[in-house]
């Protein structure tokens, strides 16, 4: 017990030494973390996402203006019926589900009433540098902030169809990281937290650290979202496959039952070789000629290699929103 309140007292003394050296925040490093809250979603009973990530789901989300409206990580929320909004003062309130993007990741909840706390300005994410020190905010109040840098910015490739082309990467591990919010040393938002990685600098460092979503990604859609729950137009093409690389093949570790693939023939361990007769790089580059195929809808060709022997499938792709069970609770 000691041990766990020095330790909260050195990260306090951290912080506070980090923000003192810099241009002055607007708001205090206890205002900054009382933006960050805690989130509950529960999840409707027939959620395509429910097997994978859980029916009850907790993190964080961060306020992002003065009506209540909280930002966090999709995969916390996406397909919520209901959800909670807990602030560090322990008040719960019920939220609405918003809106819900799977390109960025991002996801919005709306308290049901005002929660007392300022919300969090944000920053630009494009001004943040390699080796800058920032701030990982999880719920939980200034314990749970947590000193970091930014070892690298770049692309992210998700097995799951997701693909960001410039992300956070920052060590040492938060270890509450869904949702939380990575500040800038003048204390402003600057991205969300998704994922733990083992090597965050892509070199086989083994160098553990989390994935941030960054904050720029968000304003262009923020309308949308708010408005529709969803960005307009047609989207992207989604064809339903969980693909991993390993060395240089692409094999398929899972497909989304009742999705395009399945419909198309494709199975758990099929490699796609080609993709519009093109071989892929990387995964990266997979994702890149799927979409170039054109909008949602439309069909991708694929060479799919299926017990040593290759053959042409015909995807017909549509919107990933449109798979998911989606419903806006305002």
């Amino acid at each position: 017990m000691r041990l766990g309140c020095l330790m909260c007292a050195f990260l306090a003394f951290v912080l506070s030494l980090i923000v003192w050296l810099t241009p002055a925040p607007a708001q205090s490093v206890d205002e900054l973390t009382a933006s960050v809250v805690q989130i509950r979603t529960f999840i409707n009973p027939d959620a395509r996402t429910g097997e994978n990530l859980g029916r009850e789901r907790e993190g964080s989300g961060v306020v992002i203006d003065d009506n209540g409206l909280v930002l966090t990580i999709g995969y916390l929320m996406v397909e919520a019926h209901s959800a909670q909004i807990t602030t560090n003062t322990g008040r719960t309130v019920s939220a609405d589900v918003v809106g819900y993007d799977h390109d960025t990741g991002f996801g919005l909840l709306r308290a049901s009433q005002p929660l007392g706390v300022k919300a969090m300005p944000f920053g630009k994410s494009s001004d943040i540098k390699e080796d800058e020190p920032v701030i990982a905010m999880s719920y939980g109040g200034s314990g749970r902030a947590l000193p970091v840098r930014v070892v690298s910015k770049r692309s992210f490739a998700g097995e799951w169809e997701y693909l960001l082309d410039s992300a956070f990467y920052t060590t040492p591990p938060h270890p509450f990281w869904s949702g939380a919010a990575l500040v800038s040393r003048n204390g402003k938002l600057v991205g969300v937290g998704s994922l733990i990685i083992g090597d965050i600098t892509g070199q086989n460092s083994r160098t553990p650290g989390n994935m941030f979503v960054p904050i720029d990604l968000l304003p262009p859609i923020l309308a949308d979202l708010i408005a529709d729950g969803r960005v307009a137009g047609s989207g992207r093409p989604w064809i339903g496959l969980t693909t991993r690389e390993i060395g240089g093949r692409f094999i398929v570790v899972r497909v989304t039952p009742g999705g395009p693939a399945e419909k198309a023939g494709i199975v758990r361990g099929d490699i796609v070789n080609e993709v519009a007769g093109e071989q892929p790089k990387d995964l990266a580059d997979f994702y890149r000629k799927i979409w170039a195929q054109g909008a949602a809808g439309v069909d991708v060709p694929l060479t799919v290699e299926h017990g040593g022997d290759d053959r042409p499938v015909t995807v017909k792709s549509i919107n990933r929103l449109d798979h998911l069970r989606l419903k806006s609770t305002l």
